[in-house]
């Protein structure tokens, strides 16, 4: 196909595309972030409105480059990469080429376009590569005064509005120093605070020490006076037992209360029995007692010690051992 016949194609589809081309910059674009204060597009572009490696293709190749770029809606942008650049260089190299001066034509609504939604998102960069490519196209194009203008006052605006921005920044900073410096008054006040309530504590904790060692030396001496009880009772069980006769008398019990049963292995339901040896005196009373087998351990052994303590049998000549079972059991 020649080149001739593709511009001509182009042409005919150009006016639906112009229609694809504005929904899709409604609708796809991305906003980018606005320029700057001070931004390349407050100063003439620092790169020639048509790339320098368009401008050194040949004629042939910038004809196939600028059929490729329409096939494929690449009419404006990228840059470097397009098909406006391509006609322009095309111009330059054949300036009598009434096509490519019809294609540029055509092109150009859809550059204005793009020119002015990227001055509505202050990408002020792309929006003066734009207007360079519209004014290179046509320097007497009706909308360029215009874009310029809105131009020059975007990058104006947008100037102003950084220099707000770093007031406020810097207000915020004296803020933040501000913060900062009475955050760390109180972090100091807290500090002496916390002190003050450990040396509290410190002293507290002391006095509890001290009441807790008092208590341990009192049960120990407890434990010590109930020891030397039991070795005593013993002592004197065996001499009974050496001066008993050698059949043990038997023992007619007078008072035998059960123990009381365990709430919390009521109320689990938790049966057992426990074997205790016991050592009644000559008056009937238990004066030693303790636990040979729990079964489960340590449910119904202190029930069963208190329950023990506490039987009656009737007096006898000396000293009795035996053993007895208590049984445990819901219900029963």
């Amino acid at each position: 196909m020649s080149h001739v016949t593709t511009i001509t194609a182009a042409r005919r589809w150009l006016p639906v595309a112009l229609v694809l081309t504005l929904a899709a910059c409604s609708g796809k674009e991305e906003t980018p972030a606005p320029a700057p204060a001070g931004s390349p597009a407050a100063a003439a572009p620092a790169t020639p409105v048509v790339a320098a490696k368009v401008q050194s293709m040949g004629t042939e190749q910038l004809r196939e480059s600028a059929s490729q770029a329409l096939r494929e809606n690449r009419m404006y942008a990228p840059a470097g990469d397009n098909a406006i650049e391509y006609y322009l260089a095309l111009r330059d190299k054949t300036p009598d080429d009434a096509a490519v001066k019809s294609a540029l034509t055509d092109l150009l609504p859809y550059t204005l376009i793009a020119a002015e939604q990227h001055l509505g998102r202050e990408d002020f960069t792309e929006a003066q590569r734009l207007v360079a490519l519209i004014e290179k196209v046509d320097a007497s194009a009706p909308a360029l005064p215009r874009l310029k203008d809105g131009l020059a006052k975007g990058v104006e605006n947008a100037a102003k509005r950084t220099e707000s921005e770093a007031e406020r920044a810097k207000k915020d900073a004296e803020d933040r120093t501000r913060q900062q410096a009475e955050q760390q008054r109180l972090a100091e006040q807290r500090a002496k605070e916390a002190d003050a309530a450990r040396q509290i504590a410190a002293q507290q904790d002391a006095a509890r020490r001290d009441s807790e060692r008092e208590e341990a030396e009192r049960q120990a001496a407890a434990r010590r006076e109930a020891e030397q009880k039991q070795q005593q009772a013993a002592a004197q069980q065996a001499n009974a037992a050496r001066q008993a006769p050698a059949a043990a008398p038997s023992l007619r019990p007078v008072s035998t209360p059960a123990p009381r049963y365990p709430a919390d292995a009521l109320r689990a339901g938790t049966s057992g029995e426990v074997l205790v040896e016991i050592t009644v005196g000559t008056d009937g009373s238990v004066v030693n007692a303790r636990v040979l087998r729990a079964t489960p351990a340590r449910i119904f052994d202190r029930e069963a010690m208190n329950a023990v303590k506490r039987w009656r049998f009737e007096p006898v000549s000396a000293p009795v051992t035996t053993r007895r079972t208590l049984v445990f059991a819901p219900g029963g």
